[in-house]
């Protein structure tokens, strides 16, 4: 059953979700957000990226910072570059017409023949687990219902890495994008906050002093008395 506009979670929540649920919550579900030096690198990447002006050149359209959704999987967002590139045998008029239609009007429209390539950006280096693929495969499953067609790669750029990673939409990384799109939905739709589980991970949260893992992770009343005795 189709979504409605007001079921949409943001795209950018999938991150957030993998890299744990709690700070998941905390920014979403209790609107608390905290900055570092990592989350300010982020940023100011995200900020330079969408800074240029969308362009057409040959046909070629060039967007920055383009919103997204999708009514099939409640989405909502944006992606940071989308190129349009027309089929071979179209017209300029005509690739032009069709982009101005699909961009300018918003409008959901089919682009059978056209290649499309989505690019993220993102601090630092690519990553061991899924978060910035299950994004990626977010952004695309949106454009896929957007545009009426399959779009079977995207790419990551990593600015310490200066480079652009091409990133296969294959089926496992679509399972596990759907996967973490229903498991979001039902945090927000609980509106609750996982209890803290403090591992590797916490030392780079900006969320550290507001979450504090340590504190609140879930300790046994037998561990706690034993180390009171000990004490004594």
């Amino acid at each position: 059953m189709p979504y409605t506009e007001d079921d949409f979670v943001p795209i950018s929540a999938l991150q957030h979700y993998l890299f744990c649920p709690r700070q998941c919550a905390l920014i979403h579900n209790e609107q608390s957000w905290s900055e570092n030096f990592l989350t300010a690198q982020g940023r100011l990447l995200h900020k330079k990226s969408e800074s240029g002006k969308s362009t057409t050149r040959d046909g070629i359209r060039i967007t920055r910072d383009l919103p997204l959704h999708s009514f099939k999987h409640g989405l909502v967002g944006k992606a940071d570059i989308v190129e349009f590139h027309p089929p071979p045998d179209i017209s300029k008029s005509k690739a032009n017409r069709t982009l101005k239609k699909m961009i300018h009007h918003c409008r959901e429209t089919s682009m059978q023949g056209w290649t499309i390539l989505h690019i993220e950006y993102k601090r630092g280096q690519p990553k061991k687990n899924d978060c910035d693929r299950v994004q990626l495969c977010a952004q695309a499953l949106c454009l896929e219902e957007m545009l009426k067609i399959e779009i079977p790669k995207g790419f990551l750029f990593y600015g310490q890495k200066q480079h652009r990673f091409e990133i296969a939409l294959d089926q496992s990384i679509r399972q596990t994008t759907l996967q973490t799109i229903l498991s979001l939905h039902e945090l927000f739709e609980s509106k609750t906050t996982p209890p803290a589980e403090f591992g590797p991970h916490c030392k780079n949260c900006s969320l550290y002093e507001l979450c504090l893992p340590k504190l609140f992770q879930k300790k046994s009343a037998k561990k706690w008395l034993m180390k009171e005795i000990s004490k004594s």
